[in-house]
């Protein structure tokens, strides 16, 4: 079983990392298949986008090991991209991480941390300008959707991160099976295919990849 850590700061975006959470959370039914949690920079109650309240699990210097690291975005990125701590465990967790997927401006985090350095992104479209500006040598692609570097999976704005959660699933078990988690879900998954516009892949699939 994989872990998944899930970022939570002041003014996330509930969607961003609450659609991630359900995604790894229900992937393969009743053999559960992820260990999901949530980690803050502080072990207090975060205040999402709209006063929602969530108490984290972790603390930074208390979270285990995480195979898969989750950045949603959300008006808080603004504040934790200049935030020292915050980079500096967006770098040690995602370097320790099998696989990391940012949400929206999440991507800017990854930026900020310098972790987006000669990679193709994208972001919510409101912060496409933006991300080029804290990263310029990230190729940003506009119109791309979900943005697979090898280990590291960018997906655009929101709902978004649905499609980049699923697309990681599949990527660790298989089309068939993220393709149920989606039909769990009622979910309809648009952007699965790899077709070099929406759904992008930057690097050659290891053999007998999903």
């Amino acid at each position: 079983m994989r872990t998944v850590a899930v970022l939570l700061f002041d003014d996330v975006e509930v969607l961003d990392f609450a659609g991630p959470y359900e995604v790894f959370g229900v992937a393969g039914g009743s053999q559960r298949l992820y260990d999901v949690f949530t980690v803050a920079q502080f072990a207090r109650p975060i205040a999402a986008r709209n006063k929602l309240s969530i108490n984290p699990d972790y603390a930074f210097d208390q979270m285990p090991q995480a195979d898969v690291l989750v950045l949603p975005g959300g008006f808080g990125t603004r504040r934790e991209k200049h935030n020292a701590t915050v980079l500096e465990f967006v770098r040690d967790r995602a370097a320790a991480a099998q696989s990391v997927l940012s949400v929206c401006s999440g991507a800017l985090l990854l930026a900020k941390a310098g972790l987006l350095r000669g990679q193709h992104a994208t972001t919510h479209r409101d912060a496409l300008a933006e991300l080029a500006l804290d990263e310029p040598t990230c190729k940003v692609l506009p119109r791309a959707r979900v943005v697979d570097n090898g280990k590291l999976v960018v997906s655009a704005g929101i709902a978004m991160g649905i499609e980049g959660a699923l697309y990681t699933v599949a990527k660790h078990h298989g089309q068939a099976l993220a393709a149920a988690t989606a039909d769990y879900m009622e979910y309809d998954w648009i952007h699965r295919a790899v077709d070099g516009h929406h759904v992008v892949r930057t690097h050659r699939m290891p053999e007998g990849a999903g």
